[in-house]
């Protein structure tokens, strides 16, 4: 199984005729437990990674550390999952460090995401505060890497 799930985090697009090649099993045993990881919960979500820059339209991305009251009966949960409900959440995670959560948002301008953070994120009941982060330009999302280097060429050698 954890083979399958390795393939797949590299090539959502990996058919079960493909993953049963490398793996040296039957297409129908591929299919049943890709199908049998999806019904569990284990596989959510098939993505892909666009670069919006080069994208013709573009998006801004902010990183929103959050100080959190912590719930006496849920923690950090309460909180988390409320923010996690808004479409311009990207992630939310429980960190450690000085602050408690860090959620990613999406939006169309660094204005908009300002505006969603005072306006929705800030006076949330236990947010006690926020500290936004615009990310400038992204390196690698989900192990691709955006940068486009030339691939250095090599040289024929002869004798």
């Amino acid at each position: 199984m954890n083979e399958i799930l390795q393939i797949l985090s590299e090539n959502a697009r990996a058919t079960p005729a493909e993953i049963a090649a490398l793996l040296g099993r039957t297409e129908e045993d591929v299919a049943r437990e890709i199908k049998e990881l999806e019904d569990s919960g284990v596989i959510r979500k098939y993505i892909t990674i666009i670069d919006w820059e080069k994208a013709a339209e573009g998006y801004v991305y902010a990183v929103i550390e959050l100080k959190v009251a912590l719930q006496r009966s849920t923690g950090y949960d309460s909180v988390a999952e409320r923010i996690a409900r808004f479409s311009e959440v990207q992630s939310v995670r429980l960190i450690s460090g000085d602050h408690d959560l860090s959620v990613t948002v999406r939006g169309r301008s660094m204005r908009d995401v300002a505006f969603f953070v005072a306006e929705k994120i800030a006076p949330l009941e236990g947010v006690q505060s926020t500290c936004t982060h615009f990310i400038l330009k992204s390196y690698k999302e989900h192990g691709v890497i955006l940068t486009d280097k030339p691939k250095p060429k090599r040289l024929v050698i002869t004798a």
